[in-house]
């Protein structure tokens, strides 16, 4: 579930608590949670209701001005109506996380093992040390230019990378990534 900056910002402050989509299946469930620019949304419950029963409030709670307005936003997909509960959660884990330099013996150990199961894979065979080394060796630096570099679409790169950086090694930045202090770590002890 993409969120303008505007509706996050006023989901941290408390200002903006209902979300409502039209989507033909929800990609959110209740209970979830959602890791977004600003951090950590919980995702408190998610509704199909009609359009008829969105009361004015809750339409000011979803930070429009009217019901109309909010169902003039809606319009323009197909789909049943979900209402969302969200409430900002905290930080993004992955921030703590990848500023955590020092790791134990077991800590490196379980990252370890989590990039030699990556590596298993059919499809890519081993990549998660090369792309360790290629963001290293190119910082903010376009996806699009590092994948060319290595015969890799655009997407099927990023979506590498983001499996890199949910274990806390490498970071987005306004124009590619960067590795972590951790990614740094990780990277140093791997090849040792």
């Amino acid at each position: 579930m993409l969120l303008k900056n505007d509706t996050l910002e006023k989901i941290r402050s408390g200002e903006i608590s209902l979300v409502f989509r039209r989507w033909k299946r929800p990609t959110v469930k209740t209970g979830g949670s959602l890791v977004t620019r600003i951090g950590l949304l919980a995702i408190e419950s998610v509704e199909e209701c009609e359009v008829d029963s969105i009361k004015p409030a809750e339409a000011k709670k979803a930070g429009f001005n009217s019901k109309s307005e909010l169902i003039g936003q809606l319009s323009d997909r197909d789909g049943a109506v979900y209402r969302i509960k969200v409430r900002y959660a905290g930080e993004d884990p992955r921030i703590a996380l990848r500023n955590k330099a020092r790791l134990s013996k077991e800590e490196f150990e379980e990252v370890r093992k989590k990039l030699e199961r990556m590596d298993s894979s059919k499809v890519f065979g081993k990549w998660t040390v090369q792309y360790l080394e290629l963001i290293r060796d190119n910082p903010e630096v376009l996806a699009a230019n590092i994948a060319d570099s290595i015969g890799m679409d655009k997407p099927r790169f990023k979506a590498n990378v983001r499996k890199l950086k949910a274990l806390g090694l490498t970071e987005s930045m306004a124009v590619g990534y960067r590795l972590s202090p951790r990614g740094k770590a990780v990277l140093r002890k791997l090849k040792d």
